[in-house]
């Protein structure tokens, strides 16, 4: 039976009505539906359905029934109170929800109906409308230029010297006199130890020139030659550019890769644009190795699925600065990514986003992907013919891809795909087979609910299968890592946020703790490590994870408290460490995780989450939880010390430092388990690339540099003037650099990456109009009549003298444009 409304003609609007409702933490919101059609909507017999991060606790209208049904995934139903809605009328349901709602991204989003007697149908709502910001509220739920103009005001144009132009910075950069120049005739020589950097070498000579470089014997001919040398570390490289030669000195493959892209950033913007037909490089000697060994970024791909391609994009930026891991995470909850032939659920289930209600097909709509299991970015996978191109893409460009396979919470994707095949094989009569994977004890009562709101997505850690399950899994894993000739030493098992509650009525669970004389259900998780840690061991790898792997939680004055675990410090468990919000009372984690002897990774939420907003502003995407990070947070982290360079608090404001009073600090035994540093990216509010590369640039620059350069004066001076001097100094080095020569080198560098352009700071001073920006070498148009400037517009030169509705806009050299900021007189 078809539907009984022409659905293409339901308009829906979302309306944020206001913050702190009856003065608490609550705020009200509203539905309005239109409809639009010739047909009226009936009074029943339908569902709206969506996703939504809040959680609604009344509903002041009457009119509807709002209900979340799983995570985030939600539902709209008329109420007995809900009238047939007529042509050209409107349906208004007003409630009320916990927190608050800042900005678009708090918004539901994936709209669709279902009508009762079409159940399996579902129509998307495609005039669907956000109001987030309600008028009363626009003041404080906006940045003003000001402060904009205020936070830029020490920033300077600067030239930038050659010495002064490689990202990240160099050890020792020192300039000679004169230029080699770089064309068809110049020769490449290579030690046949260095072939792969050389291929990759000739790879962008070949894209920057048109033609390959030829050997050559002749004495004469400019030569860039690639030398095998004793004695340097690892990722360490000599770069020596004279007007004849090009010589790269280096003992391993990775410091000669590394000379190269060093040596890509002394060529000049032109040849990223368009074919030369020579290039001139400054002469100069350079001599480098980084701080850290490991230098990462993660990138989460199971809420919202990437691209190969825009994998492989990911991996050319990657290596252009220098960075060799890649934390691949690839399930959750809401999604498993990477096939795994011998278990073909896993994909056929887990890879797909839809409307269900049982997720036998597919899994349920999650952060708006909506009804339509085809479509991109909810659904998706890695075929292993994929995976094992991204590793050897990833490999020959000296970076290691960790796997991250999330267990035993953040799982409902695996666990209901193991469902699936459960009832393939019942449905077959094979019960053996069918429960040699299962995740969950079918008996189970337990009730629970996870920090992102789901109530079933925590593995049996009591089940047999469970481990056959992880086992297989890892099997298949480094079957692929073997055929690409990949290297793999870790496999990253997540190991965070199990709810409480969970496997409390759990007859296996039961059985095990009496079996194994458990006394608490929180001791299952040392039970279920050990398990794990045994099974990575067993084929030569250690266990990485979230904090979680390496904490255990006790009991001071009846209160629970985490400590460092002592039973797993001896297993070179690799603890990776993000919960250092600013006044949540864990700031000072991950210390105390090294000094207790833990491999650590510096993940910390307050300087490394890169999904979050660039800045406090209801237009800006991303969320807002931990902290907000700009491309300031991660160029001046301290990792030995970030109480030091801890400025602002969750809200963007100056943080109360007393917080921070008896925390505990690293010791030099601490320092030497602190591994590296990382950056994430979530994907909670990633819809495609163009989302990921706004949020990921140019945040990663910032960590780029601080993953590789050596610890700069103001991070280890006690000298708080000498430390505010250098910073400001090497602050504005570094926001000219980006400005004049990375952004514009990324602006055509693999056909573009879409990254932010900062906003506009204005300010009105002395009757004039004053604009400023934070990264010097973008270009400030204007308008005056309130329009919004365009890329010819006017040029800002100097402050204004008008009056009236004044907008200002930044612009690349490609003419896009950032954010609009506007004074009114």
């Amino acid at each position: 039976m078809a539907q009984p409304i022409a659905v293409d003609k339901i308009a829906v609007a979302w309306n944020l009505l206001a913050n702190h409702y009856e003065g608490k933490n609550q705020f009200t919101a509203s539905f309005t539906i239109h409809n639009q059609s010739k047909q009226s909507l009936p009074a029943n017999g339908w569902k709206l359905y969506f996703s939504y991060p809040r959680k609604v606790t009344q509903v002041l209208s009457a009119n509807a029934v709002l209900q979340t049904i799983n995570g985030e995934f939600g539902s709209l139903t008329p109420s007995v109170n809900f009238k047939a809605l007529a042509p050209a009328s409107k349906a208004v349901i007003t409630y009320v929800a916990e927190g608050r709602s800042f900005t678009y991204t708090d918004a539901p989003s994936g709209l669709y109906l279902v009508f009762d007697k079409e159940p399996q149908k579902a129509y998307p709502i495609k005039n669907f409308r956000v109001n987030a910001v309600p008028a009363q509220e626009k003041a404080s739920l906006k940045l003003s230029p000001a402060l904009i103009y205020q936070k830029n005001e020490a920033i300077k144009n600067e030239t930038l010297s050659d010495s002064k132009i490689i990202l990240p910075s160099p050890v020792s950069a020192i300039k000679l006199q004169g230029n080699f120049i770089l064309n068809a005739k110049t020769a490449l020589v290579y030690d046949d130890f260095f072939s792969n950097e050389a291929k990759l070498l000739q790879a962008d000579i070949t894209q920057f020139l048109g033609k390959k470089l030829m050997p050559s014997n002749n004495a004469s001919t400019p030569i860039i030659i690639l030398k095998k040398v004793n004695d340097l570390a690892k990722e360490a490289y000599q770069l020596r550019v004279k007007p004849d030669s090009i010589i790269i000195a280096a003992t391993q493959t990775a410091g000669a890769f590394y000379a190269i892209q060093s040596l890509k950033m002394l060529m000049p913007l032109s040849v990223w644009k368009a074919q030369q037909t020579q290039i001139t490089i400054p002469a100069i000697e350079i001599t480098d190795e980084p701080r850290f060994a490991y230098r990462s970024f993660m990138l989460d791909v199971a809420r919202n699925f990437q691209t190969k391609a825009q994998i492989l994009k990911v991996l050319d930026l990657m290596a252009l600065y220098k960075l060799n891991n890649l934390h691949f995470h690839l399930n959750d909850d809401e999604g498993w990514r990477l096939e795994i032939p011998a278990l073909p659920e896993l994909t056929q289930v887990g890879a797909k986003r839809g409307h269900t209600l049982d997720d036998k097909q597919n899994l349920q709509p999650s952060y708006g992907s909506g009804s339509d299991t085809s479509a991109f970015p909810g659904s998706g996978f890695y075929s292993k013919s994929d995976f094992i191109e991204i590793l050897r893409y990833a490999k020959a460009r000296h970076i290691q891809i960790i796997p991250e396979i999330e267990t035993p919470g953040h799982a409902r994707a695996a666990i209901k795909t193991m469902d699936a095949r459960y009832e393939r094989f019942m449905k077959a009569g094979n019960p053996e087979e069918a429960k040699r994977y299962l995740l969950r004890d079918t008996l189970d009562q337990s009730i629970y609910k996870s920090v992102q709101g789901y109530h079933d997505n925590v593995m049996n850690v009591a089940l047999p299968s469970t481990y056959n399950f992880i086992e297989k899994v890892v099997d298949e894993v480094l079957a692929m890592y073997q055929e690409a000739d990949a290297p793999l030493k870790t496999i990253h098992l997540g190991g965070d946020e199990v709810p409480a509650g969970v496997w409390q009525k759990s007859s296996a669970i039961a059985q095990l703790m009496q079996k194994e004389n458990i006394r608490e259900y929180d001791d299952l998780w040392y039970h279920y490590l050990a398990k794990a840690n045994a099974i990575l061991k067993q084929k030569g790898l250690y266990l990485s994870g979230w904090e979680e792997v390496a904490m255990r939680k006790t009991k001071l004055d009846g209160k629970n408290q985490y400590i460092a675990n002592p039973d797993f410090t001896s297993q070179n468990f690799h603890a990776y460490v993000w919960n250092n919000v600013w006044g949540w009372g864990q700031e000072d984690l991950a210390y105390r995780l090294a000094n207790a002897g833990y491999k650590v990774v510096l993940a910390p939420v307050t300087n490394f989450y890169f999904d979050l907003a660039y800045e406090k502003d209801a237009e800006e995407p991303g969320l807002y939880w931990g902290s907000y990070v700009d491309v300031d947070k991660p160029f001046y982290f301290n990792p030995f010390d970030y109480y030091k360079s801890a400025k602002e608090d969750l809200q963007g404001n100056v943080l109360d430092k007393s917080i921070l009073k008896n925390k505990e600090r690293l010791t030099a035994y601490g320092q030497s388990n602190i591994v590296g540093l990382q950056a994430q990216i979530w994907s909670e509010k990633i819809s495609g690339p163009q989302q990921l590369e706004y949020m990921l640039l140019p945040k990663l620059l910032g960590f780029a540099e601080r993953a590789w350069a050596a610890e700069p004066v103001w991070s280890s001076t006690t000298d708080s003037v000498l430390a505010e001097n250098t910073y400001k100094q090497d602050w504005n080095w570094f926001v000219n650099l980006l400005g004049k020569r990375e952004l514009p080198r990324l602006a055509y560098l693999n056909g573009g990456y879409q990254y932010r352009i900062p906003p506009v700071g204005v300010i009105k001073e002395n009757g004039l109009i004053k604009a400023n920006i934070q990264l010097p070498g973008f270009t400030i148009r204007y308008t005056t009549d309130g329009s919004q400037p365009q890329a010819n517009s006017s040029v800002y030169t100097r402050p204004l003298a008008d009056k009236g509705h004044v907008s200002f806009r930044a612009f690349d050299s490609q003419g896009r444009g950032g954010r609009v900021t506007s004074l009114v007189d």
